[in-house]
């Protein structure tokens, strides 16, 4: 009954397709309703909740004192980690990280990374003995669809609404805002069959054959690329799905700066 119900959804999306349509009401080439509010857990360094129509998602950073990796002694750690609540979908579960948290979390962290977002260097304190932690948690609080670039706006927004505490290195004991050098947003397209939807929701994600999420910076350069699922993409399309990151990109930062 179950394949039955997503191949009526799949010819009725491929249908509206073929139209210009979605089965939301939106083009093709639309994003949802983007909403962002910065520091929204008080006890955190800096937070953002992010709803992306109706995927809602939160993300706190949290920073403290910790040992450096051995590679890099003079450098903070930046960690990001997601959590898919049980109460945000019938399909997550309790118990240690899937492999979709692990993905989202990769996803997130390497797109902050790739543009150096924040830069872990400034955040030592004792060489080889004490830097800051980094640690940006994701939360999804409702699902449906497109985790990718919720966790993405949610992350920078976060990360943009940090304070470093009692900043030894850089305000000699005081408070001092994490600098963001770059602002890195996903945009992440879904195909089902021949036709490429931006920004997809559930009902588009369940049945879409391949997805491809591109991250670009402010100058509209390519900075990480995530594929996923099991069809593919012509290098026409990739590079579709490109311009339309670099044009969403540019609105997406607006509302972010905005919030």
């Amino acid at each position: 009954m179950v394949e039955v119900v997503h191949e009526l959804t799949r010819t009725h999306i491929q249908r509206l397709a073929e139209m210009g349509k979605r089965i939301d009401g939106r083009d093709l080439e639309e994003h949802r309703p983007l909403t962002v509010e910065k520091g929204y857990i008080e006890s955190a360094e800096g937070s953002a909740r992010v709803h992306l129509g109706a995927t809602d998602l939160l993300v706190g950073v949290k920073m403290e004192l910790g040992s450096p990796y051995a590679d890099r002694p003079e450098s903070g750690v930046l960690i990001v980690v997601a959590e898919l609540r049980p109460g945000a979908s019938p399909t997550f579960e309790l118990g240690p990280p899937k492999p979709p948290a692990i993905e989202l979390a990769r996803v997130v962290d390497r797109g902050i990374r790739s543009t150096d977002t924040v830069d872990v260097s400034k955040l030592g304190i004792e060489p080889g003995e004490k830097v800051w932690l980094l640690f940006v948690d994701i939360h999804i609080l409702d699902y449906e669809g497109n985790l990718f670039d919720a966790g993405n706006y949610a992350a920078l927004a976060a990360l943009m609404n940090t304070t470093i505490p009692n900043a030894t290195k850089l305000g000699e004991g005081k408070d001092a805002p994490l600098e963001v050098k770059h602002q890195p947003i996903s945009v992440t397209a879904a195909k089902i069959g021949e036709t490429i939807f931006i920004d997809p929701s559930l009902e588009e994600e369940r049945i879409a054959d391949a997805r491809l999420t591109v991250v670009t910076d402010e100058k509209g350069h390519i900075r990480a690329m995530q594929k996923g699922l099991t069809g593919s993409f012509t290098v026409d399309e990739v590079n579709q799905v490109v311009a339309l990151s670099q044009k969403i990109g540019k609105e997406i930062r607006k509302t972010i700066a905005e919030a």
